[in-house]
């Protein structure tokens, strides 16, 4: 008889082959995050741009494990195999760090927005993802050809899954916290090339000294109990199960999929709201998740051995999940947002990061864990031989094709649960409702994968039911299903006060909520304070509001960027909505004749506008004004048109993707759609800060406007609060006096009061807010870190800052190299007089 050489295989070499695994997963999980941080930097970092990516990414690696029992014969070698797919995988890499900037070139060239502009985005991302993806969607296919169709050899996939599971994790943690917050997107690529081209070469070392013989079909394992190679035995299934096709065990493990990945996109929403949306709280998320699904995977290789009938395991295993998804939406929502946990009080970032580990390692671990367990069961349920089968077939089982089916409708479902809970399921029922049909869905896997259990209602059938089953086990699962519908209707609501302050709840308490809504790309709230002020809120902090130092930054970003053009503006282009109150005081300027906004999330302008509308000039719904729903920086890279004037109020910069409306390469972007005569201004937060961060956003702008000037807003108290950005094309002095003059005119009435309401009475008062220019910044700018596309330094930078609260020192160090800008103002000695003496106060 004719065995495969796992028959034989080493303790060694079973061992070598899970650490290639390991390092196959470090390599792939380290070119999906940079890929998709590249992608992202081409076509937007909008939910409907990241349903794409992973559509396209995920797609390939649904087609690659179905693609590989078809036409890679099963008399090659498959550690052969895998280690040509490594290799394969490495060249990808290698290529893509030529080719993604050149289709990104040629996508911007090409998209002009609208329709159409999703078509292409599918186009580019399938275009660069789908060969790799296919390729490391056939490695897990090709190792199981090497194994038996046995418990044993469903346990070792289930081992080499988790390892791969394990490397994945390595390489989210590589590339989050060292890769790409120290080198660049190419040098964490490098690293994975040099990693794949090492599992390839030690994956063909090893293929030589392994001899090799595919299982005949005559060599199967029958279904009645007999011992293996390994000493395991299959154990005869109940009759039941011989009526049931594995096509079942293929929906149920579709479902686990899309229940994995939907679950994982609501508690990444949730989690991230509690711990603040830093580019460190999406790798840990993800770190957390990825160890739990290694683990479970691990426990179901140890426990598969032992169970006689894995499908019935498969089945209970999707009933424990319908509570734990209900567990981790209490946890999420009702437990750990109301520790009172201070994370500011630590001393370095690291140590807010290990409480938010531990608290993510609460919430998420039960779930993962328990998907991590529903492979290797599912696993052998499919590849054990059935003796429904005609024996007078003389095709050889193929291991690697069932195995390649099981991951194939697993990533289907992932598919599914990826794209359809942000896009569809959130936006349509919340965060609550879309964990309840999570839930639902748990115990529709369940109930699929016990079928064969349940299904009969004849004498016979029945009472070989009883016997497969058992009365109590019957009575149990009843209740367990009851238990899962009961579980799903008492999930609660996110509350308002997580949507609002985050992190900050314990302390800030349940606020007066206007409005809460969960849309596509974010989570909001509009509140009202005792004092009347009303706030916006978005990644569980306050976007903007009426209080004065808010309503002061956002008419001086408005009005200064108005004044600064000096003919006065026509054409606006306003980068995000906020409250509007920017947009508001751009569109009374008397010259303005067209503004168009550009918002990324729907609910903002359609919904939170109207709680401002005193405060915006009811922006909105002025004729004049188009709203854009897009990713700014998309926009930017694809719209046509140009404008006189560009304003940018983003996202805080230590919000992951906020980064990229920092880069050199954005502001490039900017001047490029910009009239001659153009100014743009650029928001930057001193608060929640360090002085590095503000450092990188102020010199990375001056490299593109060399001439920049810095604008300071302090808070009622006189404390650094943010800072406004200007760059112009010309480069012209400014007139005071003509300033001055422009507002005296009727048709500027409203401006006038817009600026009074806020404290700046006269153009000098407005002016006296200067802080620096680039010429003068020199010295406190030599040790900036250029914030770039390849690099998004200011993301790494940032994102270290959530707790900290030193504004007054970073705008103090700023005004230590202020000076007087003779040649930039210019007007009556006796303006420039009280102008000059404002700016010698501190």
């Amino acid at each position: 008889m004719t065995t495969s050489s796992s028959t034989a295989g080493t303790g060694r070499q079973l061992a070598l082959i899970l650490l290639l695994f390991a390092g196959s997963g470090c390599a792939a999980l380290t070119y999906e995050i940079v890929w998709f941080q590249g992608l992202q930097l081409i076509i937007g970092a909008s939910a409907v741009s990241l349903a794409v990516l992973l559509g396209a990414f995920m797609g390939g690696m649904f087609a690659g494990s179905l693609l590989l029992a078809r036409y890679i014969p099963r008399a090659k070698h498959p550690l052969r195999v895998f280690a040509a797919l490594e290799a394969s995988i490495g060249g990808c890499g290698a290529l893509l760090i030529v080719v993604m900037p050149l289709i990104g070139r040629l996508y911007t060239a090409v998209d002009g927005g609208g329709s159409s502009s999703i078509v292409l985005r599918a186009l580019a991302s399938l275009l660069l993802l789908l060969p790799p993806a296919m390729l490391m969607g056939a490695t897990l296919p090709t190792i199981a050809r090497y194994v038996e169709a046995t418990p044993a050899g469903a346990a070792r996939l289930g081992l080499f899954y988790a390892g791969n599971l394990l490397g994945a994790v390595i390489g989210c943690l590589s590339a989050g916290f060292y890769l790409l917050r120290l080198f660049d997107l190419a040098s964490a690529s490098l690293v994975a090339v040099f990693l794949n081209i090492a599992v390839a070469s030690a994956a063909f070392f090893l293929a030589r000294r392994t001899p090799y013989t595919p299982r005949e079909a005559s060599d199967e394992p029958g279904l009645k109990a007999r011992p293996t190679s390994d000493g395991g035995s299959w154990a005869c299934p109940p009759e039941p199960w011989r009526r049931w096709k594995p096509r079942g065990v293929y929906v149920a493990i579709a479902l686990s999929g899309f229940t994995a990945l939907g679950a994982e996109v609501v508690w990444t929403r949730l989690l991230s709201l509690l711990f603040g949306a830093t580019t460190y709280t999406f790798s840990m998320i993800l770190a957390v998740f990825l160890t739990g699904l290694g683990v479970g995977s691990a426990l179901g290789a140890a426990l598969v051995r032992r169970t006689p009938n894995a499908r019935t395991a498969l089945g209970w295993v999707q009933i424990a999940l319908s509570f734990a998804i209900a567990y981790g939406a209490w946890m999420t929502t009702q437990m750990l947002p109301y520790w009172t946990v201070d994370t500011s009080l630590a001393p370095v970032a690291a140590l807010d990061l290990q409480t938010d580990l531990y608290r993510a390692l609460l919430a998420m671990l039960p779930g993962a864990v328990l998907w991590g367990l529903s492979f290797p069961f599912a696993v052998s349920a499919v590849v054990r031989p059935s003796q429904q089968e005609p024996r007078r077939r003389t095709a050889e089982f193929d291991a690697g094709g069932a195995v390649g089916r099981v991951y194939a409708a697993n990533t289907f479902g992932a598919i599914a649960g990826a794209v359809l809970t942000p896009l569809v399921l959130i936006p349509l029922t919340g965060t609550h409702g879309a964990q309840r049909m999570l839930i639902v869905a748990s115990a529709v896997s369940a109930g699929v994968a016990l079928l064969p259990l349940v299904g009969w209602s004849t004498a016979e059938s029945l009472l070989t039911t009883r016997r497969a089953l058992g009365f109590g086990a019957m009575f149990v699962l009843a209740s367990l299903m009851t238990g899962a519908a009961v579980a799903a209707a008492a999930v609660p609501h996110v509350p308002a006060g997580l949507v609002a302050w985050g992190r900050l709840l314990p302390w800030y308490g349940e606020p007066r909520a206007l409005y809460v809504g969960e849309g596509v790309n974010a989570s909001i709230a509009v509140t009202e304070g005792s004092n009347g002020w009303r706030s916006f809120h978005v990644s569980g902090k306050v976007e903007a509001s009426t209080e004065p130092q808010d309503m002061r930054l956002q008419r001086l970003l408005g009005h200064l960027t108005a004044l600064m053009h000096e003919q006065g503006p026509k054409s606006v282009l306003v980068v995000g909505f906020g409250a509007g109150i920017t947009a508001g005081a751009l569109s009374i300027h008397p010259s303005v004749e067209k503004v168009v906004i550009c918002e990324l999330e729907p609910l903002i302008p359609r919904v939170v506008s109207r709680y401002f509308g005193d405060a915006n000039y009811d922006v909105a719904t002025d004729l004049k004004v188009r709203i854009v729903y897009d990713d700014a920086r998309h926009y930017m890279l694809t719209a046509r048109e140009k404008f006189d004037v560009i304003t940018s109020d983003p996202i805080h910069p230590w919000v992951k993707g906020a980064a990229t409306l920092y880069t050199k390469e954005y502001f490039e972007h900017v001047r490029s759609r910009l009239n001659p005569g153009g100014v743009v201004t650029q928001w930057v937060p001193l608060y929640e800060s360090t002085e590095e961060s503000v450092r990188s956003v102020i010199a990375t702008f001056l490299q593109v406007f060399p001439d920049g000037s810095v604008w300071r807003n302090d808070d009622a108290r006189g404390l650094g609060y943010d800072a406004v950005l200007v760059g112009r094309i010309d480069g012209k002095p400014i007139d005071v006096d003509a300033w001055q003059a422009r507002l005296d005119r009727p048709e500027y009435r409203k401006v006038r009061n817009s600026l009074g309401e806020v404290g700046f009475e006269t153009v000098v008062d407005m002016l006296a807010t200067y802080l620096g220019r680039g010429r003068d910044l020199g010295p406190w700018l030599a040790r900036a870190e250029i914030n770039t596309d390849g690099n998004l330094r200011l993301q790494y930078l940032a994102g270290v800052a959530v707790n900290n609260n030193t504004g007054t020192l970073i705008r103090d160090s700023i005004l230590r190299y202020r000076r007087f800008p003779e040649d930039l103002f210019r007007g009556d000695p006796a303006t420039l007089s009280s102008l000059r003496e404002l700016l010698q106060q501190p």
